[in-house]
C-alpha cells in the first residue's frame, strides 16, 4: 500500500513505574521516544511517541488546576495511569498522570510515529498518509482506538494500552510553548523529537 513501508516484527518492553519520573516535566521529556502500545486479539498497534507537553502542578491550562472531580479523578492518580477525556465535541485525547498520588497534574500524549498496525490506523483515520495517522492528540485517540473506557487504566501493568521502552534511540530533543491554550502560553512545557515528520503543528514549532 502506498505511504506504508513493510512492518517489522518489534520486540517492546512494558515500562515499570519506577523508571517513570514523578515529575510532570521531566516525565514529558522522558516519553519522547518511549512507545504506547494498543493490544487486541488479532493485531497490535504500536508508535513511538514525538511529541508531548507538560501540564505541571499549579498550571492554569491544566484540567487538574479546577481539583479533584469525578471526571478528573485520573490525573491524580499515582504517575503511570491513563486520563483520557473528550474535547471539541470530536476527539479522545490521552494523557498520562505524572506526579505522586493525590497531586493532579499530566502529559498530555501529542504525536506518534506509527510503528505496527498500520492498516488498521488507515482504517480508522481514512487515510493512507502515514505521517497524517498520529499527527496531534486527537487523531492519535482515533487511529489507536483509544477512548474514555481506557480512563484510569494502569499504563504499566500488563494489559490492552500500555506504555512500552524505546525501540531506537531517540533524536535531539526541542521545547517550545504548547499549542493551542489560552493560558500559561508561555511556557515552553511541549517537548518534541526535532526533525520527525511526525510531530504536529506549525513549522517554527517543529524545528
Amino acid at each position: 500500500m502506498r505511504n506504508q513501508p513493510p512492518e517489522a516484527p518489534l520486540r517492546i518492553r512494558l515500562l515499570r513505574r519506577t523508571e517513570l519520573p514523578a515529575d510532570t516535566i521531566q516525565l514529558a521529556r522522558y516519553l519522547i521516544g518511549k512507545t504506547l502500545v494498543h493490544d487486541f486479539p488479532r493485531v497490535r498497534l504500536a508508535g513511538r511517541i514525538v511529541e508531548t507537553e507538560a501540564y505541571p502542578v499549579g498550571d492554569t491550562a491544566g484540567h487538574a488546576f479546577g481539583g479533584l472531580t469525578p471526571s478528573r479523578r485520573s490525573l491524580f492518580l499515582p504517575h503511570g495511569h491513563a486520563y483520557v477525556y473528550f474535547t471539541y465535541g470530536s476527539s479522545f485525547m490521552m494523557n498520562v498522570s505524572s506526579e505522586a498520588a493525590g497531586i493532579g497534574a499530566g502529559v498530555l500524549i501529542r504525536a506518534l510515529e506509527p510503528l505496527m498496525g498500520i492498516q488498521f490506523m488507515q482504517r480508522k483515520r481514512g487515510t493512507i498518509r502515514l505521517i497524517d495517522l498520529a499527527r496531534g492528540p486527537g487523531r492519535l485517540a482515533q487511529a489507536l482506538d483509544i477512548d474514555k473506557r481506557y480512563d484510569g487504566l494502569n499504563l504499566c501493568a500488563a494489559g490492552k494500552l500500555w506504555l512500552g521502552a524505546a525501540v531506537r534511540r531517540s533524536g535531539p530533543i526541542g521545547a517550545s510553548i504548547r499549542i493551542g491554550i489560552t493560558r500559561d502560553v508561555d511556557r515552553l512545557y511541549r517537548f518534541y523529537e526535532r526533525g520527525s515528520p511526525f510531530v504536529s503543528g506549525p513549522k517554527r514549532l517543529r524545528e
